[in-house]
This record gives structure tokens, sequence and C-alpha cells, in this order.
């Protein structure tokens, strides 16, 4: 028989090996990741970020139990982007996959995997609650175990492995507010209409601040449907031991929000609830407020930290949770990059740089206003009442702003200007801070091998099987295009003979971008009309596009004959799509050019080329 002594000491042997064996079980046991996100939503909208209007009591309740970034950013303006952003960790002008909606997918990287399949390898269990809307080429049944409206946690097969979970709810889409002036007299909101704060940038009519109000309305639903979601983890006993993050997947609906890279479009909300199981491995304390930068590319690279898998070196993003992330560090992020290229029909071409309070914007196509016809924004009455009243006069300068030709560069200070109305470029105590700002955006665009910087019909030709690889190829060249690019920055007299040089180029890329730069400069470039003119008879049809562009802007030739012949010659339907953001240019701003469809006979005609058609034929639904 064991005397007492030795079989209590064998006991309590025993009882530390439990211990131990538990600690280590903890240890060894990965987190649940689950990402919630609401539509269309940039933090304008929620009390957590100011407005006393928009109380989300779910979401306040995660925050408590976790952090609210004040300083999260999409990369880019517009849902399509945006998601394929999340889903790749890379900037979209890097990836080939910047334009909405696509003409075609962009190819990824010899070996390159998205991350969730990189997960999956890792004994993750990943569903997705649906929506997908990716401008890559990938098999979705490869990408998720589910992908599908039932798609859940609860149906994982073992129930022992951890998830990664995405819900993404719809109710705060821009689809939201299409609503008719019959509806709108009849609709009964919670929402006070008196009481919503308008942009400086709105009218204050009826129309706006109802629109407004049903706004602040649908995220009051949004939020119940978080809280319901939350509870099924809260009864199926994961809280403990889940992530959750909720955001927005790019800025705001309202008008100049979706599909405009000003803070309206890009500042999301970010919350991320920090489970009781896994508190030591955020160096942060529940509640906190955090201060840092991050961005849509951080995104994937911080699950992959907090599931304990490499993050591949191709990626943009660095984790901003985990183990091994330091609150120091993240803090002291003060930098997030932001681009806006094509959304449905209507070309652009921004780039921007926000910089602790300010936010320094990059117009290289700025003679297209803002407010260019995008036909699903414009089914929206707030921004149809808007143009009207733009067209009788009746806006203030501020109001005024979406509808005129913009600057190449524009300077913001956010802190003060939230809004950003007051373009701080040519103030001379900024000078310095501008020229800073300046710098570094064009080494970011030349770091990424931007491909913005061809044509789109270009890059679909060549550039998609591996975009990036793509742009390694060609980094030179691309740069040489970013440096014409920003003779538009410089006095005229002194970039007058670089672009004189350019448009008379053997390179068809540099005629193109020099006769762009010169749209930009607008009138003082005048004196290089005569050279631009040989550009209406280039062998590249888009080298003709960017001359008749000029001309037309400073009345010194009539676009149209020109802009006829590229479409009728083209059997590119990107080509064409770039061809038509000209004619409606010329057909609603001065100098007005009215086009006549008429004169049209289309060879290509797929994709968002119908969008310019309806628009010009009266067809719009």
């Amino acid at each position: 028989m064991i005397p007492l002594m030795k079989r209590f000491a064998l006991f309590a042997i025993a009882a530390v090996l439990i211990l131990l064996s538990a600690a280590e079980t903890r240890a060894a046991k990965r987190p649940n990741v689950v990402w919630i996100l609401s539509e269309d939503n940039s933090i304008h909208y929620l009390r957590l970020y100011g407005n006393e209007l928009a109380p989300t009591p779910n979401i306040e309740k995660l925050a408590a139990s976790g952090l609210v970034y004040d300083n999260a950013f999409s990369c880019a303006p517009v849902c399509s982007v945006a998601r394929t952003t999340l889903a790749m960790g890379i900037y979209a002008p890097r990836g080939g996959f910047q334009y909405h909606r696509k003409s075609a997918v962009a190819g990824l990287p010899q070996g390159f995997k998205v991350w969730t399949q990189l997960l999956q390898e890792a004994g993750y269990y990943t569903s997705n609650n649906s929506k997908t809307d990716y401008n890559i080429d990938v098999d979705i049944k490869q990408v998720w175990n589910d992908s599908s409206r039932k798609a859940s946690w609860r149906n994982r097969p073992d129930k022992g492995k951890p998830f990664f979970h995405m819900q993404t709810f719809g109710t705060t889409h821009e689809s939201s507010l299409h609503f008719k002036d019959a509806e709108m007299r009849r609709e009964q909101l919670t929402t006070p209409k008196d009481k919503v704060q308008l942009a400086p940038y709105h009218p204050d009519t009826p129309l706006f601040r109802h629109t407004y109000a049903r706004y602040h309305d649908k995220m009051k639903r949004v939020d119940e449907q978080i809280g319901e979601l939350v509870s099924q983890l809260e009864k199926d006993g994961l809280l403990d031991d889940t992530f959750i993050f909720y955001f927005g997947d790019h800025g705001g609906v309202l008008p100049r929000g979706k599909g405009y890279a000003y803070e309206s479009g890009l500042h999301v909300p970010l919350v991320v609830r920090i489970p009781a199981n896994f508190k030591e491995w955020a160096d942060f304390s529940r509640g906190d407020r955090v201060k840092g930068f991050v961005s849509f590319v951080d995104f994937g690279p911080t699950v992959l930290e907090l599931a304990g898998v490499k993050v591949p070196e191709l990626m943009d993003g660095r984790p901003f949770l985990g183990k091994a992330v330091s609150r120091k560090e993240v803090n002291q992020r003060d930098t997030a990059f932001g681009h806006a290229d094509r959304f449905d029909e209507k070309y652009d071409l921004v780039r921007t740089l926000r910089v602790g309070r300010f936010m320094y914007h990059r117009n290289y196509q700025g003679y297209y206003p803002d407010g260019l016809q995008n036909n699903y924004r414009y089914k929206m009455l707030a921004y149809e009442e808007w143009r009207q009243l733009w067209n009788a006069g009746k806006l203030n300068g501020a109001q005024r702003q979406f509808f005129e030709r913009r600057p190449a560069e524009q300077l913001f200070d956010i802190e003060t200007d939230p809004h950003q109305v007051k373009d701080l470029a040519a103030d001379p105590k900024h000078r310095q801070l501008l020229l800073d700002l300046r710098t570094r955006l064009t080494a970011q665009v030349k770091e990424i091998n931007d491909l913005s910087f061809y044509p789109e019909s270009h890059m679909v030709q060549h550039a998609l099987g591996d975009p990036i690889a793509f742009g390694r190829k060609h980094s030179k060249g691309i740069a040489r295009l970013v440096d014409i690019a920003d003779l538009a920055l410089q006095p005229f007299g002194k970039a007058r003979g670089r672009l004189n040089a350019a448009i008379n180029s053997k390179n068809e890329w540099e005629r193109y971008w020099a006769l762009t730069t010169c749209a930009v400069i607008g009138e003082p470039a005048k004196s290089l009309a005569d050279a631009a003119r040989k550009g209406l008879k280039d062998d590249n049809l888009m080298v003709r596009l960017r001359a008749a562009e000029f001309l037309g802007l400073i009345k010194a030739e009539d676009p149209r004959p020109t802009l006829y012949g590229i479409l009728n010659e083209t059997v590119s339907s990107d080509e064409a799509l770039l061809a038509f953001n000209g004619a409606v240019l010329f057909n609603d701003f001065e100098p007005k050019y009215p086009f006549d469809l008429g004169q049209v006979k289309l060879k290509a005609r797929k994709g968002e080329v119908t969008r310019r058609t309806d628009y010009f034929s009266g067809n719009l639904k």
C-alpha cells in the first residue's frame, strides 16, 4: 500500500501534468475569424465615429469587447476592386484588377494562391456568405470550402476545426437608395430628416435630406443583422475563440461617396472584437481606439498572422493584429494609398496618399469632372437633382466642384476640412508638404508598376496573363510615362520642350501621355496645338482620342469627327468605352459638342459599351 504522503505527491504531480497538458492544448489551439461586412458604408454613418444620429448598438457592443480603428481604408472606392484587394492583399493597379466592372479577369502570379486557400491548407474551414465579385481568374470552389447563401461555419464537417467565415450584408448597398418620387412621399422613416448633417458639397433640399435619413435607417437594420449573426456564434459557444471583424466594404453611397477617391469613398469603419481566450494575442486593451492606419491590403495578412500562417512575400500588406504585432508599431503607421480607375462605363485615373491629417490627390485625367455620367450612379434621385441644380446655376462653390474639372493635384487637411472642399495645393504655407507628398505618391506609383499608365485595352491584350510579371518587365517604361504625366505639375514654360518631344516620340504610349498631359494643362498648352494635330492621324486609336480631347478642350478642333472615326473603326470594346468617355465629356460639359449617336456604326458592343449607347439614345431605365 502506498503511504499517504507518497500518494499525495503522486496526485500533485499528475495534477501539474494535466494543467501543463491543458496549457499546451490552449497554446496549440488556433482562433476562428469572422468578417462581417456592410456594403457601401463609410465612417460617416456610425455613432462610433461621431455621428450621434446613427447609433449601432450591436457594433458598439463588439467595440466594447475589442478595438475601434479610427483610420481604416479601402484602397478603392468600389466593391469588385475592394473585394479583390481583400482576397489578394495586393494593390489592384499592380495586380491588374483595378477596373470595375472587369472586361477581362487578371491572372495570378505563378505559384500564388488566394490566402483563403492557404488557410484551408493549414486546416481551416473557409466559408463565404456570399458575395465574391472578384476581378481575378480563380475557381471559387478552390478559394472557399463553401461560398453560397447557405454558407456558415455551422456547416463544417469537423466541428473541432478552426474556421474563417465572411458574411456580407447588402442592406446598405447603393441600390437601397434607388427609390422613386412616389415611394419617397409615402415612406415613413425613423431618422428625423431635419436632424441629419449634410456634407457641405450637397445641396440642402428635401430630397437630399430624405436620402440621408433613409440611409441612416438602413444602417439601423444592418446593425440588427450583425447582432443576429453574433448571437449565432454565442449560441454555438464560439465567442471566446473567435475574432470578429466588422467593416464597410468601401466608402459610403451618398453622392460623391462610392466611386470617388475621397474620404467619403475610402474611409471605412473597422471594429475588431477580441475573444477572451486569445486576448493576449492583441497588444491592445479592450475598448481601445487604434490611431494607426490600416488598409485593405493588410486585412488578409492579418488573418494569416492570427492563424499562424506565413504571409506570402508578394503581398503588399502587413498584419495589424496578432502575437508578433506591437501596439506601438501599428499606431506609428500613418499612410494609406488609394486609387480610382474605371467605374462601370466611367473612366478616371486618380491616385491618393493620406499621410496623417493630410490627403494628397493626383488627378491624372482631371479634365473629366467627377460628375461625368455614370448610369448606375444617376439612378439615385439625389444625383439627378444635384445635376439639375448645377445646370440651373443654383449651387454654391463647394456644391459646384463635383461638376467642374479638377486640377492635376490637390491637397486637403482632413482635420479641419473632413469633407475635402478646401484645396490647399496653391497655399504657400503648405508648399513643402505638397512637394513631399507629391514625391511620395510618384514613388509609390512607380514602385507598384502601376498598370493604369497603359490604357485598359492594352493591359487586357498584353498584361493580364501575369500582370505583376508584366509590370516588372515594363517597369522603366511605366516610370517614363509617369514622368511625362507629371509634367502637368511644372510651370508650362519649363515643361513645354519635354512635352513637345514626347508628342513626337516613336513610343506610342509616350505620345498618348504627352497629349493626356496637355489636356490636363488645358489653355496654357495651346502653343502645342499644331504638334498635337498630328495625333489625330496616329496609327494608335487611343493616341487619336487624347489628341482630340486636348484640341477640343482648348477649342482648336471639333473632336467629334475623330471620336466618330475611332468608334466606327475599333473592334475593341475597351477602346470604344474610353472614346465614349470623351464623347460624354463634350456632350455634357463646356465647350459643348453635342454627340450624334447616329454617326456611329459600332463594331465593338461588349461589356459596358451599351451603357453609353443607352445614355445617348435616351434608353435609360
